[in-house]
């Protein structure tokens, strides 16, 4: 009798595991490139959690990492959400793999920044630059264009993350093209460019780097500003940011409800949230510039940049951007690397 008394205690208390475990599931939703490092997602997670229990593990996929995934996975999705560069949206919605959600305050996102139905839409941008560690560069001077880093007294010393994969990769290049004179539908101002700095041996990793630059390891890294402002203000180190003298680009991040996701309605609530005031103000904080421009409190806007260096950030046609990624990826992989 004891000994069955016992099975039955044991089995009530694996039903009740499973079903707290079953439970805990329905609080969580999953989302791909979301990365503690990146955009500082680990305090947005941190407040997500805290504001509408909702658990969201942190992943550390580039854009291009989240597309592939998505798109292998689309008969069984596992992601709820999907957070990329704005091309890897656009390309999100033309392989099927994301579905239409308008958030909370969705009439604020202005009309360039969103897909008309809601396929994907902006959260926050920022402005490619220069990440440099001055610490990091042994005397050398501030590198202040994108010609200046094919000096010989940068070598070993220039990162840039894989234009082939990571959507900053991409915009990074796309930034250089046009700022050394080329088009959208002529990228033979950046394939040269990436060929002369091949031989300064670039560093080129797939992922987010921020702590290399932090490190010293990687002392110059095409990157946003809000890494570099992140990394001055809030990690103290010895950081500029430095919009190139040619010129530059701003890109929208987006985010998207991924189609057929597992737990839909806890997507939605994290998207909510993140339009929200509360959520808005987490960027802010992080120094992006969140989409809805009234989470930027005047103290924020005080440390970045004077506006006269970001009037030489442009913005530029982000479907065609995005529709002629695969050309320059083609060309990178087989011209450059």
């Amino acid at each position: 009798m004891k000994k069955f008394n016992l099975f039955v205690l044991l089995l009530s208390a694996g039903i009740y595991f499973c079903l707290a475990g079953t439970s805990f599931a329905g609080d969580t939703a999953i989302c791909y490139n979301c990365p503690p490092m990146w955009a500082d997602w680990a305090t947005q997670l941190k407040a997500i959690n805290e504001n509408i229990g909702i658990s969201m593990p942190h992943d550390n996929k580039n854009s291009g990492q989240t597309l592939s995934q998505l798109i292998a996975e689309k008969d069984h999705p596992v992601a709820d959400v999907a957070y990329y560069g704005v091309t890897f949206g656009i390309l999100a919605k033309e392989k099927g793999v994301v579905a239409p959600y308008k958030p909370a305050y969705w009439d604020e996102i202005p009309a360039g920044l969103k897909d008309p139905d809601g396929y994907w839409f902006t959260i926050h941008s920022g402005t490619l630059g220069l990440f440099v560690n001055k610490d990091a560069l042994d005397g050398k001077p501030v590198p202040r264009s994108w010609t200046d880093l094919l000096k010989p007294m940068y070598k070993g010393m220039v990162g840039y993350l894989d234009p082939s994969s990571a959507a900053v990769g991409y915009t990074g290049a796309t930034a250089v093209n046009i700022a050394l004179g080329g088009t959208l539908d002529n990228f033979d101002p950046a394939i040269e460019f990436f060929k002369k700095l091949k031989k300064n041996r670039p560093i080129v990793p797939k992922q987010t780097s921020y702590a290399r630059v932090l490190s010293g390891e990687i002392p110059i890294l095409f990157d946003y500003d809000f890494n570099a402002y992140r990394a001055k203000y809030k990690d103290k180190a010895n950081i500029e940011f430095v919009i190139p003298a040619e010129g530059t680009i701003m890109a929208p991040y987006v985010m998207s409800l991924v189609k057929n996701s597992p737990n839909p309605e806890n997507g939605k609530k994290v998207l909510d949230f993140i339009m929200s005031d509360k959520g808005q103000a987490v960027w802010a904080n992080a120094f992006l510039r969140p989409v809805r421009a009234s989470a930027m409190s005047p103290e924020v806007a005080a440390k970045f940049l004077p506006e006269s260096e970001y009037k030489r950030a442009k913005a530029v046609n982000w479907e065609k951007m995005s529709k002629v990624q695969k050309t320059f990826r083609d060309r990178y992989l087989s011209e450059v690397r």
